[in-house]
């Protein structure tokens, strides 16, 4: 509840601002919510957004738990997806449903491999994680760009994309959510990413694991002297949050496009950041925290059209409004804690 409260006062703070721009704060807050969900067809696109969302904050969230700041998941999910598409296209011979789970674990293991290597960085050379992420999602661009270019380009198209992958690899004559919402990018994976996020959860909270690396995050040294590696939960951790991050193949190549797009992404990973910070790392918030966050940028896809001053990259300004709002309400709260201690 407390968050909702900073939630809201950053959404009215950010809201406020289009009067300055010349248009009605109102107006902008219903263009938003209609644009968002007002059809069937929009609120599939709603929730298209909302999935990688999911995964991405959860990417967050668990290197955080490690005392971790993961920036990295925008080149994780990256190296994913296009390793999502490699094998669907370089291996078209396996048939389904082999075929989606081959190329959905393959992405999973770049991706965490994609991750560790920060992991594995800090652990034993003492790098920052910050510092290396930033540079794998550079290296990770580069490569991907080469790959769909250079090794598995469509040739019917004169898009920076990757052929299509084999007609076996993909779920949507199974998948339910994709024919609830025909005609938009919505598909299953939005189940898959909720029953991960509970599954963090009870990994969390509910394993011994869970346990130690979190107690990494807190204290790693009352951790080391309980006996627990930090080197050994942090690497994990970076792979796990990897991992997570490579989730998102699961939504866009084997649910939806069938193919990697360069700039598919409008930076998930980035948003990501803002997703569980807006949840407090929790992974069940992360679910509602996605899903507000991808509201919000698909309702603003609209400001084009629909006002002559604002842009849809006023997503961006109210996302940041939302992050100050929900911290400002943590440290009012951290504040008023302090207080009470000190009386």
């Amino acid at each position: 509840m407390k968050r909702l409260i900073g939630f809201a006062i950053g959404l009215v703070a950010a809201l406020l601002l289009t009067f300055f721009a010349g248009e009605n704060p109102w107006n902008i807050f219903m263009i938003l919510m209609r644009s968002a969900f007002g059809s069937m067809y929009d609120l599939g696109l709603t929730l298209s957004y909302t999935t990688p969302l999911i995964f991405c904050g959860l990417s967050v969230a668990i290197c955080f738990h490690a005392g971790l700041f993961n920036i990295g998941a925008e080149g994780q999910l990256t190296m994913a997806v296009v390793t999502a598409a490699a094998v669907g296209i370089l291996l078209p011979q396996i048939p389904f449903p082999l075929a989606p789970l081959v190329a959905f674990m393959a992405a999973l293991l770049v991706g965490g491999f994609w991750s560790w290597i920060a992991g594995w960085l800090r652990a034993v050379r003492g790098s920052h994680e910050v510092i290396i992420t930033i540079m794998l999602n550079f290296i990770a661009a580069g490569l991907a760009s080469w790959f769909t270019l250079k090794v598995i380009p469509n040739p019917n198209s004169q898009s920076p994309e990757t052929a299509m992958v084999s007609a076996n690899y993909m779920f949507k004559d199974y998948d339910l959510i994709a024919r609830l919402f025909p005609d938009t990018p919505a598909n299953a994976s939005l189940g898959f990413a909720i029953v991960f996020a509970i599954l963090m959860w009870i990994f969390l909270w509910k394993t011994t694991w869970g346990f130690e690396l979190r107690a990494v995050g807190s204290n790693p040294e009352a951790a080391h002297r309980a006996g627990i590696s930090e080197k050994k939960m942090r690497m994990i951790a970076m792979a796990l949050g990897g991992a997570l991050a490579g989730c998102v193949a699961l939504s866009e190549v084997l649910g939806s496009a069938g193919q990697y797009r360069i700039g598919f992404s409008p930076d998930y990973g980035f948003i990501g950041i803002a997703v569980a910070l807006l949840a407090n790392n929790n992974p069940l918030g992360i679910i509602a925290a996605a899903f507000l966050m991808g509201a919000l940028h698909k309702g603003a896809s609209d400001l084009d059209l629909e006002t002559s001053t604002i842009t849809r990259d006023f997503s961006r300004i109210i996302q940041a409004f939302i992050i100050l709002g929900v911290a400002g309400q943590a440290y009012w709260e951290w504040l008023k804690k302090n207080r009470k201690r000190k009386s």
